[in-house]
């Protein structure tokens, strides 16, 4: 398996943050869910991938390096972005227009398939859409070219649940349709990625915190419920951090079968991957 994105100890400074040698790959035939609190650095990797801010380090998108081959990447690759490139004064019926001078592989049918499917207006000024309405418009653009990869930043922000699912899908058979495709996704909204993620890649405060397969994390992280006297026996280095509750302590553990093993304990819940990134930001060692 190839990766479709290669990140080499990619690291920025500026004046209230840095990016700290931050390395992780994007294979093809995968989703990788990026997450991490706002100005964790999610959004700066991204940009760095896509050349919009230098920085040290490497970056190889299709095994070429992203600054040389800058223009031939893009054109295989869909972009979802807060700050969209879209002018509010036109509509969805003028973005085909411009869209199919761009990319050769622009597919119209698909575009307007899609504009359908979200019941977007085509004839409406983009200034007057809602929120949510600009974010399914962007995502209809991004995959309307058949690109090779995805980059795609808060994609499903704003947008209720039930659409949500309906573009969750969308990503699925993206990736279904050919398997050298890929998608990075920066959400806040980590029980999408339960869904769709096969790997997840957390960042905290410009460092990796970890990257592992999301069947992985979930199947093998713990969070253990325990008293005040049962908890000062465990072991420092038997967990990963843990939070004093009102009547008990709650602790976050990497690997629960060896943790039941060594402390007889019957009980360990299954913890989401939200609660994880919980307990790494604001839980104690």
């Amino acid at each position: 398996m190839e990766n479709s994105i290669e990140i080499k100890n990619i690291s920025k400074n500026y004046p209230d943050f840095e990016l700290k040698n931050i390395s992780f790959n994007v294979p093809e035939g995968c989703i990788v869910g990026l997450i991490g609190e706002n100005g964790a650095g999610k959004t700066t990797t991204i940009k760095a991938i896509l050349n919009i801010i230098n920085t040290t380090g490497e970056i190889k998108v299709f095994g070429k390096d992203n600054k040389e081959y800058e223009k031939e990447i893009k054109k295989d690759i869909g972009v979802v972005l807060d700050d969209s490139f879209l002018s509010t004064y036109l509509t969805a019926k003028n973005i085909n227009s411009i869209m199919k001078e761009f990319y050769n592989n622009w597919d119209k049918e698909k575009y307007f398939r899609y504009l359908k499917q979200f019941d977007l207006p085509t004839n409406k000024l983009i200034k007057d859409f809602s929120s949510g309405m600009k974010m399914k418009l962007k995502i209809a653009v991004a995959i309307s070219h058949s690109p090779k990869l995805l980059i795609l930043d808060e994609p499903t922000s704003g947008l209720d649940p039930i659409i949500r699912n309906e573009i969750l899908d969308i990503f699925r058979e993206y990736i279904e349709e050919d398997e050298k495709r890929a998608i990075l996704m920066s959400t806040h909204i980590t029980t999408d990625l339960e869904h769709i993620a096969d790997y997840i890649v957390f960042i905290e405060k410009g460092n990796i915190i970890f990257n592992l397969p999301t069947e992985e994390l979930l199947e093998n992280y713990g969070i253990v419920k325990c008293s005040k006297q049962e908890f000062e026996k465990i072991k420092n280095t038997d967990y990963i951090k843990y939070k004093k509750e009102k009547y008990q302590y709650e602790v976050l553990v990497q690997n629960k079968y060896d943790f039941k093993r060594k402390y007889n304990i019957d009980v360990i819940d299954k913890p989401t991957i939200e609660d994880i990134m919980l307990f790494y930001v604001k839980g104690e060692k």
